[in-house]
């Protein structure tokens, strides 16, 4: 019972820690680590913002008091419309203060910072859209007509801006559903990248490989797409936060003479010097995770395994499978196959390779 409770706990852990990272390493070291409270800090230009629109706040206040006092001092045609430009600024700059104070004091107190970030996204939205409310009280008196020029500008807007509109709504559903966060590497489409931005209408995508490079390293450009992509084309997520980890395989091709004994060893012994530890760990994270679905994980193995099949070529594959964070799949598979090749040439009467052009 003890045990099982333990392991609760650090499943909770876990996932709390990938909430706020999406690196598999560092959010292993924020789970091992004690909890601790997340530190608050803002920057200087917040504050620099948060004071000038309450100065120009304060300032307009004193100018609707200024008027209220010596209203005389304007014609009558324009005392109307000179107190409601100067509430309505007043209104706005106050929106703005307050703004920044809940952006800076309450959202960025949000340890996540994921949600942090798309939190403050959301909440600029609502303050762009009670700002263009206000002006639009200020600008037209008659409410009527307002309401009326709003609703056919919008009919219009609706058919000529269907995309955008879909990209938007999109834009909330990754933000609810989360298929992809800032941070993941994902395949959409024939787009591979990692998200480095979701912004109200599109994504950004930092590419990796490409038409260039068939290594996972980056290309050095960048593709974007309309978020309402998402609606329509199945997205591949190999960085899912609780289990950021994706099974690779390295191949080999063998005589039919060779010692399959031997290479299954020596596949298995180097993986598990240089990754079996941490695999392990994650496969029993995983087989966790499996216990509460209908899914069976009996194949689902805690230490590398060494396959054997026949190749079209007339050799035998040797192809052993192990567990590893997608972003380092390319380093250490290049790792694993000099010491695999080192130890299986130093017996050459043991391990025979491919020697003829079918190789």
């Amino acid at each position: 019972m003890e045990r099982r409770d333990k392991e609760q706990e650090n499943l909770s852990r876990l996932e709390r820690a990938a909430q706020q990272t999406a690196d598999p390493q560092t959010m292993q070291q924020k789970a091992n680590k004690p909890e601790e409270k997340s530190r608050f800090s803002f920057r200087k230009a917040d504050v620099w913002w948060m004071v000038g629109f309450a100065a120009a706040a304060l300032l307009l206040f004193g100018i609707q008091v200024l008027l209220s006092w010596r209203i005389e001092w304007l014609d009558a045609p324009l005392q109307v419309r000179v107190r409601n430009y100067v509430r309505g600024a007043l209104v706005i700059f106050v929106l703005l203060t307050v703004a920044n104070v809940i952006e800076v004091f309450l959202i960025g107190r949000i340890p996540n910072r994921v949600s942090r970030f798309n939190l403050k996204r959301i909440f600029r939205l609502v303050v762009v859209i009670a700002i263009v409310f206000v002006a639009i009280s200020v600008l037209f008196v008659n409410w009527y007509g307002a309401v009326v020029s709003l609703g056919l500008i919008s009919l219009i807007l609706g058919f000529a801006l269907q995309m955008p509109i879909a990209s938007f709504i999109a834009w909330i559903y990754i933000l609810a559903r989360a298929p992809y966060r800032v941070g993941d590497r994902i395949r959409i489409g024939d787009a591979h990248g990692d998200v480095v931005d979701v912004s109200y209408l599109d994504t950004t995508l930092w590419e990796f490989g490409g038409e260039y490079l068939w290594t996972d390293h980056p290309s050095g450009r960048i593709i974007k797409f309309p978020n309402s992509t998402v609606f329509d084309t199945p997205v591949f997520n190999y960085s899912w936060p609780l289990f950021p980890y994706v099974w690779n395989e390295i191949k080999f091709q063998l005589a039919y003479e060779s010692d399959l004994e031997f290479v299954a060893l020596v596949m298995r012994e180097v993986v598990e010097e240089q990754i079996g530890d941490i695999m392990s760990q994650k496969v029993k994270v995983y087989k966790h995770m499996l216990s509460k679905t209908p899914v069976d994980e009996l194949e689902v193995r805690e230490h590398p395994v060494v396959h054997f099949r026949v190749s079209e070529n007339t050799w035998l594959e040797a192809i052993v499978r192990y567990l590893v964070p997608p972003k380092e799949a390319g380093r250490t598979k290049t790792r694993l196959i000099k010491e695999m090749l080192a130890r299986m040439n130093a017996k050459p009467d043991r391990v025979l390779f491919p020697k003829s052009n079918l190789r």
